[in-house]
């Protein structure tokens, strides 16, 4: 695996664009977390310049990052409703890349992680990424001062401890995974990517707009957010259809623990890096990604 130099002109500034997320700007208009914004326009033009995205391609993100703020501030329920729906649609439609014009490079091909796995590819979708960016960067409120990481973590940890427990216990159970201690010369980036492209855009997306949105309509229910958890994580297993019924299973009790951690720090990160923790300890100690049959 090599990352030539328009990969890492075009990765690297759309991962600057994740991280930027939570780096402070000088105020603009009263706000300071506009980095975001800037650097994902610089790496889409990037992606264009490089040929990973064709001209339409910023032109569609631009549009949903339109969408999106739109939904947020529309304050008639009338109409914020059918914007917040379609602002979920819109994701979806981009992971099953049904807008043109990106061309998501594989960076290795049928690799065999452990002994009895199926096939594997390695890829990075810039789609997708840029989604989990706009996202966070419109609805998500995120952790500012180290006393906001703090609380976090501090009221997260036994949530993520839980996770690892029951999700990979389960694993083991059913004969998903078996233990597999490994690191390989892809693991570095291939957890790298699963942070700041994979579970920021799916927590942004099943946790900061989802849940966080059934939660407030629910909110005078009596189970109201535990209402919006159970729907939030059903969601979240039927986005794994694909992989067959144990990682449903298994995706929608990770989802459960997952939309804990959000509301129990209420905090977004909460959510990421519990997400984080099971997938970096499945990759690196468990049979990765299954056992096949």
């Amino acid at each position: 695996m090599s990352f030539d130099t328009p990969f890492i002109l075009t990765f690297g500034t759309l991962a600057a664009a994740v991280l930027s997320l939570w780096l402070p700007a000088p105020a603009l208009r009263g706000k300071n977390d506009w980095l975001w914004a800037p650097l994902l326009a610089l790496a889409a033009l990037l992606g264009v310049a490089n040929g990973f995205l064709e001209w339409q391609a910023p032109l569609w993100l631009l549009l949903f990052a339109a969408l999106a703020v739109l939904a947020r501030d529309t304050r008639q329920t009338w109409l914020r409703i059918p914007l917040l729906l379609a602002t979920c649609i819109a994701p979806l439609l981009f992971a099953a890349h049904r807008f043109p014009g990106f061309h998501n490079p594989v960076l290795a091909s049928g690799l065999q992680f452990s002994p009895g796995a199926p096939p594997f590819n390695l890829h990075v979708n810039f789609d997708m990424a840029a989604v989990g960016v706009i996202l966070m960067g419109v609805f998500c409120p995120r952790a500012r001062t180290v006393a906001d990481w703090t609380g976090m973590l501090r009221r997260t940890w036994p949530i993520t401890l839980s996770t690892l427990i029951v999700v990979l216990g389960l694993g083991l159970l059913l004969g998903y995974v078996r233990p597999d201690p490994k690191w390989t010369p892809y693991s570095l980036a291939f957890l790298c990517g699963n942070l700041l492209f994979t579970c920021v855009t799916e927590e942004a997306f099943f946790r900061g707009v989802i849940f966080a949105a059934l939660a407030r309509r629910m909110a005078a229910w009596r189970f109201g957010p535990a209402a919006a958890a159970i729907v939030s994580a059903l969601l979240f297993g039927a986005a794994h259809a694909r992989g067959g019924m144990t990682l449903v299973l298994l995706a929608t009790i990770a989802g459960l623990h997952y939309a804990a951690a959000y509301a129990r720090s209420a905090r977004i990160e909460g959510a990421i890096l519990t997400h984080f923790a099971l997938n970096a300890v499945h990759f690196v100690c468990f049979t990765y990604p299954y056992l096949a049959g």
